[in-house]
């Protein structure tokens, strides 16, 4: 079968939710594995059929899908910001359901119409005809601050049902990370086991730390003065503020590191943090500062454009 899920499903990509519902329905009843025990394949084809449904069936998912954003497998495409538009959205939540809950009722009714709540004897008898399968798995979306995500946290979220459960967030989490939650999804059919919940984490940005895989990046400005003669200046990390030692003669743009100050590594450590210089003169430069520059320059002949010219 094709990786497409409109051809899985037979339809085309204007198709409405109501003739994507129809047309899964329709292979669901003709392809179920418990219809045909002894063919493996049959159980395979229907696996096919359920995971398109699963992100056809879904109108957000669809769009996402048919936007580029998520690929057939539902997974996330790393170049996309999935969640920029969720959040750019007027009154948009922190947290809210990925999925529509009505659809997994529906698809109750499915297993109803190929099994039958009740089925016919051969001789007119009626009796129960009991079909038990695993609860359908909810999606969400979960924005968490930076630091949350770098030092670790714990948040309270409310359920579709209104109970509401901690969720913790692991220091070191990624953006675009999944968190499963066992037993929070849609409920069980018959004695099935419900599914789970599957929280997808968005992180937001930071106004000085930016992440570069399990490095911390920032900007460092510094003075003309500490530049020159060099200095001890306080910086901040994720875990607090450190002192960090200006090399005398540092020149802007210039990259310096401080060893196990990024992202935690499992239980290997920690990434770096990357601190790079930039050089800074006050708004308003006074008579004395503009002596000394008049001074060096008469004196010097450093040009810091010497290698631009030899590039041409």
């Amino acid at each position: 079968m094709t990786d497409d899920p409109y051809r899985v499903l037979g339809v085309d990509t204007g198709a409405t939710q109501d003739e994507i519902k129809k047309a899964y329905r329709k292979l669901a009843k003709k392809l179920h594995p418990d219809l045909h025990p002894d063919d493996p394949g049959k159980k395979s084809e229907f696996q096919i059929i359920s995971a398109a449904y699963d992100l056809l069936g879904d109108p957000e998912k669809r769009k996402r899908f048919d936007a580029g954003e998520i690929d057939a497998q539902g997974h996330e495409r790393p170049e996309r910001q999935f969640y920029r538009d969720y959040t750019s959205r007027p009154g948009a939540e922190r947290y809210e359901p990925g999925g529509d809950t009505g659809e997994y009722e529906d698809m109750s009714d499915l297993f109803s119409d190929i099994f039958g709540r009740r089925q016919r004897g051969s001789g007119g008898q009626s009796y129960e005809h009991s079909f038990h399968a695993r609860g359908r798995d909810i999606r969400y979306h979960l924005e968490v601050d930076f630091m949350d995500a770098a030092r670790g946290a714990k948040r309270a979220i409310t359920m579709p049902d209104g109970k509401a459960i901690e969720v913790a967030i692991p220091a070191g989490l990624n953006d675009g990370q999944t968190l499963r939650l066992r037993g929070k999804g849609g409920p069980g059919i018959g004695q099935g086991p419900p599914g789970d919940a599957l929280i997808t984490i968005a992180v937001r940005s930071h106004s000085v730390f930016t992440r570069a895989g399990n490095n911390i990046e920032m900007e460092l400005p510094v003075t003309f003065d500490e530049a020159v003669l060099g200095a001890k200046v306080d910086v901040p990390t994720i875990s607090g503020m450190v002192a960090m030692t200006i090399p005398k003669g540092v020149s802007s743009g210039r990259q310096l590191r401080l060893k196990s100050k990024g992202f935690p590594v499992g239980n290997t450590g920690h990434g770096d943090q990357i601190v790079r210089i930039r050089i800074v003169l006050p708004e308003k430069v006074d008579e004395e500062m503009e002596e000394i520059a008049r001074r060096w320059r008469a004196h010097q002949s450093f040009d810091p454009r010497e290698t631009l010219r030899r590039a041409i």
